[in-house]
């Protein structure tokens, strides 16, 4: 599966991504910032530290090659790479 557009909505609370197979899914940009893989997020996981983000929205986004999306968040995270398969079970798993 690919990602054929991304677009962020207007109030950048959230991604529209068109899929290769013709699905689109709006991923919220809360979920998206609390399921950054970027090694801080994950560590903050697993000591159960994982803060709110709420009030986090999309700031900037950066194709990484044609396999995955770097996205920025307003709260200054830029560190989570989400390659098009984890992005698209993000999307098609329940927030």
């Amino acid at each position: 599966m690919i990602a054929i557009s991304l677009k962020v909505n207007a109030a950048r609370s959230s991604l529209a991504v068109t899929w290769d197979d013709g699905a689109v899914s709006h991923i919220p940009a809360t979920v998206l910032r609390a399921r950054s893989r970027a090694a801080s997020q994950v560590r903050a996981d697993i000591e159960g530290r994982a803060g709110s983000y709420d009030a986090v929205t999309l700031s900037g986004a950066q194709p990484i090659g044609t396999y995955a999306i770097r996205l920025v968040f307003s709260d200054g995270h830029d560190r989570g790479i989400y390659p098009w398969p984890y992005l698209r079970a993000i999307a098609d798993s329940t927030f």
